[in-house]
């Protein structure tokens, strides 16, 4: 069949540790005998998530797109707490391993937006009035991505209700260090001195440019291949992150043009200027020098 189609008696990996909680506890020797595949993904109550407000035959292709992001966005979460992970342990073939997966999401995210592209604006007019506020600017997931990689902006928090879950979980992502903290202590480790400010820096804020940081970088590049290739990573992953978001504003631009946007923003000019934002600066200032 698949993926799934395996001796259930395998042990699982116990190498890979778990960035959530919302892992099933594995069943008894006896019931995990009569796993089924949709059983084990759930797919009853998985299937029965894609409910149309309007019945309009083109929302059941919105819905699942933007169900499938999300999933992708827990994907990409999950990833990148392993990557710090293992550069806390200095783990740099492994960490290089999940980054090339993480490269590879990020590849899928782009190429479904041409899968969103086949939906007309009269078609997407049909239902959008139906949307009311709802926006994917209130994806949490995507603001904890955000987080997770240093665009941390502390007033994104008040976009979501006192004690709710994802408003809790920013919170824990803003007083978290970044991957880029976890990439620099590994820089450290590696035999590269990295400025103490660099390494000590207030981590709720954004990650910035620093040419002390930039000149242990040229070092880097210049004597340590496996951490170079490390640093290019890196740069493929901030510059995936920016052909996703290009390729956004080109698909609302074109499905609504200059209409605002369902949570009240400007829309694609909104989204405009999220673009050229690098995630890494210092990996990007030090082109010129390599």
């Amino acid at each position: 069949m698949g993926l799934l189609d395996v001796d259930r008696t395998e042990p699982a990996d116990s190498t890979r540790a778990s960035s959530g909680s919302d892992e099933t506890p594995p069943a008894p020797a006896d019931e995990s005998r009569y796993l089924t595949y949709a059983g084990y993904l759930h797919l009853d109550e998985l299937l029965s998530l894609q409910r149309r407000r309007a019945g309009e035959h083109d929302e059941m292709l919105f819905i699942i797109i933007h169900q499938v992001y999300e999933l992708w966005f827990k994907e990409l979460l999950h990833e990148l707490d392993y990557v710090e992970q293992l550069l806390g342990r200095d783990d740099l073939p492994t960490a290089l391993h999940t980054m090339k997966r993480i490269l590879t999401v990020l590849k899928v995210m782009v190429a479904q937006i041409d899968i969103l592209e086949t939906m007309t604006p009269r078609e997407f007019l049909t239902f959008r009035n139906r949307l009311e506020a709802a926006s994917g600017l209130e994806s949490f997931q995507f603001r904890e991505l955000e987080f997770a990689l240093g665009i941390k902006r502390p007033g994104i928090l008040e976009r979501y209700p006192e004690g709710s879950e994802p408003r809790s979980r920013l919170q824990q992502r803003l007083e978290r260090p970044t991957l880029w903290d976890a990439f620099l202590e590994h820089v450290n480790r590696s035999g590269f001195p990295v400025p103490r400010s660099a390494l000590e820096r207030e981590v709720s804020r954004p990650v910035e440019a620093s040419p002390q940081v930039q000149d242990v970088l040229v070092r880097v590049y210049a004597e340590s291949p496996a951490l170079a290739q490390l640093c290019e990573r890196l740069v493929d992953l901030d510059e995936g992150l920016q052909e996703w978001r290009y390729r956004h504003v080109k698909m609302v631009e074109r499905t609504i043009g200059a209409k605002r946007g369902t949570g009240g923003t400007e829309g694609a000019g909104y989204l405009r200027t999220t673009l050229s934002r690098p995630v890494f600066p210092d990996l990007w200032e030090i082109r010129t020098r390599l």
